[in-house]
C-alpha cells in the first residue's frame, strides 16, 4: 500500500530524474472549510500531468490556466524563489473559483529544477518513506533552500539536501500527534509521515470488512492467523496474510508509532499473544475485540503475562465506538472510526 502523499513524493523524484522541472505546491494554511487538509500537496510537470490535489478541482484549473499562460513562471523568476498564492481572500474569488462557505487557504508554490541537488533531495525522501521512517521537509521561503531532517533519532539521514546543510528533528512521542506544517516568517517545516499499518488479528468476517475500510483509508495491512486452516479461504486484495507468530510481528514491523495492532479472533491464544507485546510499544492504537465482560476478564490476564497497569490502561477494549453496531460490517465501522479519532488525537472516550 502506498499513500497518496507518498505518490506525489515518488511522482516528483521520477519527473526530476527524467529529468524535467516539477511545480509542488503544499498548503499552509486553511480558513473555514477546506475540502483537503493542511500539509496537502499537489505536484505537476512541467507538460501538465497532475498528482495530488487542493481542493475539488477548481483551484487546480486556476493552476493549470495560470502554468500555460506562463504568469506561475513569470512570478516565480520575479520574486526570485518560492511564493504564496492566497486563495478565496475575498468574496468574488470565493465565487470565481467555487470555495465552500467562505474557504480559504494559503498554497505555496516551488519551482523545482532537475538538478542533481534536487533529484539527490527527493530520492532520500523516497527511501526515508518506502523504509517507513518519518521526514521533515524544511523550505526557507526566502532563498527557497531545502534542507531535509529525518524525524526520528539516530536514523542517519539527517543534513540530507539540496545545499548541504544540516538538520534534524526531535523524535516524535506515542500517540502525539505532529503539525503536517508548522510555519514561521522565515521558512515551513513540512513533515512527511509514512504510510500507516495496521496489523489485523484472527481471519473472520470482521477482520474482512476491517481490512476492506482500512485499505480504503490508505493503510497497509496485513492479517495475522497462526491457527491451522484460517487463512486457507481468507483473501482482501491487497492485505498480506501472515501464519507466524502475532507477537513476533508486532516486535518486527508493528512497534513504533504509524502503527496498529488490533486484535479480532476471540481467542486468548491469539489475541493475548499479540497484545503482550503490541502494550509495550508505541504502536498509535491497540484494541481487542470483545464484551464488556470479556475485556474485563482479559484486564485481570495481562498482569500474568508482565504487563504493567498503565501499560493495560493503554489498551482499547471494547474495540470501536458504541454505535449500536451489530452486523460484522457496523462493526468494522465503529473499528475504523475509534481508530481514525486516535490517529487525529481526537479520543472520544
Amino acid at each position: 500500500m502506498q499513500s497518496s502523499q507518498q505518490h506525489i513524493i515518488e511522482s516528483v523524484s521520477s519527473w526530476l530524474d527524467k529529468p524535467e522541472p516539477v511545480w509542488l505546491c503544499t498548503i499552509l494554511k486553511t480558513w473555514g472549510s477546506s475540502p483537503r487538509p493542511v500539509g496537502a500537496m499537489l505536484a505537476c510537470s512541467v507538460g501538465g500531468e497532475l498528482v495530488g490535489s487542493l481542493s475539488g478541482g477548481c483551484i487546480e484549473e486556476d493552476f493549470l490556466e495560470q502554468l500555460r499562460d506562463g504568469s506561475l513562471k513569470a512570478r516565480y523568476d520575479s520574486e526570485g524563489g518560492p511564493f504564496v498564492i492566497e486563495y478565496g481572500a475575498t468574496e468574488a474569488e470565493q465565487a470565481r473559483l467555487k470555495l465552500p462557505c467562505g474557504g480559504q487557504l494559503h498554497v505555496l508554490l516551488e519551482y523545482l529544477e532537475p538538478t542533481a541537488d534536487n533529484q539527490g533531495l527527493f530520492s532520500c525522501l523516497v527511501k526515508s518513506l518506502h523504509e517507513h521512517r518519518p521526514v521533515s521537509r524544511r523550505v526557507d521561503l526566502g532563498s527557497g533552500k531545502v534542507t531535509l531532517a529525518d524525524s526520528t533519532v539516530g536514523s542517519g539521514l539527517a543534513g540530507q539536501e539540496g545545499q548541504n546543510g544540516q538538520d534534524r528533528s526531535p523524535s516524535i512521542d506515542k500517540k502525539e500527534p505532529s503539525a503536517a506544517v508548522v510555519l514561521t516568517q522565515s521558512d515551513m517545516v513540512h513533515r512527511l509521515n509514512p504510510v500507516y499499518r495496521l496489523l489485523l488479528l484472527g481471519a473472520g468476517d470482521v477482520a474482512r470488512y476491517v481490512a476492506e475500510m482500512a485499505l480504503a483509508l490508505e493503510y497497509d495491512v496485513t492479517l495475522c492467523d497462526p491457527r491451522p486452516n484460517y487463512l486457507d479461504h481468507w483473501q482482501v486484495s491487497g492485505v498480506e496474510l501472515s501464519d507466524r507468530l502475532p507477537d513476533d510481528l508486532v516486535r518486527e514491523r508493528f512497534s513504533n508509532p504509524y502503527s496498529g495492532i488490533v486484535a479480532l479472533a476471540h481467542d486468548p491464544r491469539v489475541d493475548d499473544m499479540a497484545l503482550m507485546e503490541a502494550l509495550k510499544t508505541q504502536a498509535f492504537y491497540v484494541g481487542a475485540m470483545g464484551s464488556e465482560r470479556t475485556s474485563a476478564a482479559r484486564r485481570e490476564r495481562l498482569p500474568e503475562l508482565g504487563l504493567s497497569e498503565a501499560e493495560i490502561a493503554s489498551l482499547y477494549a471494547p474495540i470501536g465506538y458504541s454505535i449500536g453496531s451489530k452486523t460484522p460490517a457496523e462493526i468494522a465501522i465503529a473499528v475504523m472510526a475509534e481508530i481514525t479519532a486516535v490517529r487525529y488525537g481526537r479520543r472520544l472516550r
